[in-house]
């Protein structure tokens, strides 16, 4: 008889938390969609300030950043006063700043990891930053993280899907569980040039909201339908929403894909619940390759998975 790998038919609900008025808007409501469609997820939490006004400098600095603004409807995605956190407006903390909705989220038995400290920084310096401002991104993160609920976290996610031989090398110094950094197809243990990390990587599979809209006929009156035209139950699927979009101007598209997945035999679970299953057979996860790559629907580039492992897991360093 065949064994169905671990995360089988299972979707994980990866919520990114990028701004203060996502946590302290988008939060709620999406707290109150999953409990109405018996859903459990994982939140990774942005913990320090919100400079989301100075992305739009990538305006001039980054192909298709425009472009993908307005085929988005950024203003009603974020609103206003997100688009000049930072610049005009004073950047308020994020995780840091709403320690009692971070305890909600746990209350209501959910996963809260870390999505770094400082967003746009991550996302526009990473590949420019040393291992040591890399550490101290994390290690102020982490401080936050256990001033709000009390213990270390056991999961981080890269902003912008963004990663470096730096990052991963820290990561492999906080006694993780995972780490959910690049877009892929199946965990894996990560490599870069001839470093391999001991730290397992649970990619993002499916394509995100605001890289659907606006392409292939892709509304939000259907993209719920597109989402799960990507969707393969014989393997682990990893979703990444964003409270600034699933839990705002997008949540009814967001509530109609629960309940599609739903009747599609989906089972929705905490990452945390589900990466020990596979790190309890290691001969069964494949070393990959993690490169930079440009991916349909978003504005420069995001680390990927290589879909051919490089070496089986029981011969990684």
């Amino acid at each position: 008889m065949t064994v169905a790998p671990p995360g089988a038919r299972v979707v994980a609900i990866k919520v990114d938390v990028d701004t203060y008025r996502g946590a302290r808007d988008g939060i709620p409501r999406l707290l109150r969609a999953l409990e109405e469609a018996r859903a459990r997820a994982t939140f990774f939490v942005t913990f320090g300030p919100d400079h989301s006004g100075r992305a739009v400098l990538r305006v001039f600095t980054r192909k298709g950043f425009l472009k993908k603004m307005l085929r988005t409807n950024a203003t009603k995605t974020y609103g206003l006063s997100t688009m000049l956190s930072g610049t005009l407006l004073p950047g308020k903390l994020v995780g840091a700043g709403c320690p009692d909705l971070l305890r909600d989220i746990d209350a209501a038995g959910h996963e809260v990891g870390i999505h770094g400290w400082n967003h746009v920084r991550w996302h526009d310096r990473l590949f420019r930053m040393t291992k040591d401002e890399v550490r101290e991104e994390y290690r102020r993160a982490v401080d936050a993280y256990v001033v709000a609920l009390g213990r270390p976290p056991k999961s981080v996610a890269a902003p912008a899907w963004r990663c470096t031989a730096e990052s991963l090398s820290v990561q492999d110094e906080m006694n993780l569980l995972y780490a959910s950094d690049p877009r892929g197809t199946e965990p894996f243990f990560p490599r870069i040039g001839s470093q391999t990390f001991r730290t397992i990587q649970v990619p993002t599979t499916f394509s995100t909201l605001d890289e659907m809209l606006g392409r292939d006929g892709v509304t939000e009156n259907n993209v719920h339908e597109a989402l799960l035209r990507e969707w393969d139950p014989s393997r682990l699927a990893v979703h990444t929403i964003h409270t600034e979009g699933e839990g705002s101007a997008y949540l009814d598209s967001f509530r109609r894909w629960l309940a599609l997945a739903r009747e599609r035999g989906a089972e929705f679970e905490r990452l945390d619940r589900i990466v020990p299953q596979w790190l309890a057979q290691p001969s069964d996860i494949p070393v990959c390759e993690v490169v930079r790559k440009e991916i349909p629907g978003r504005a420069g580039e995001v680390c990927v998975q290589e879909s051919t492992a490089v070496e089986a897991a029981a011969h990684r360093r």
